[in-house]
């Protein structure tokens, strides 16, 4: 675990609802979130979205009905 960032999600915890991080589970559920931000930051670039934008109003025309 990384535990200046357990310290940090703590203190974040204490300036938003004054409660401070109550026992273990807690401090595993920081941890999962430091995997899970790890896991966005390495799909950075390679989802394809940004190279080629959605366009709503051609999406429109595609599912337009003839007629």
């Amino acid at each position: 675990m990384d535990e200046i960032f357990i310290a940090e999600a703590g203190a974040t915890a204490r300036r938003w609802s004054g409660i401070d991080i109550p026992n273990e589970t807690a401090r595993q559920m920081a941890a999962d979130l430091l995997k899970l931000i790890a896991d966005f930051e390495a799909l950075r670039g390679g989802l394809g979205f940004e190279d080629e934008p959605a366009d709503f109003e051609a999406a429109l025309r595609d599912c337009k009905e003839p007629g």
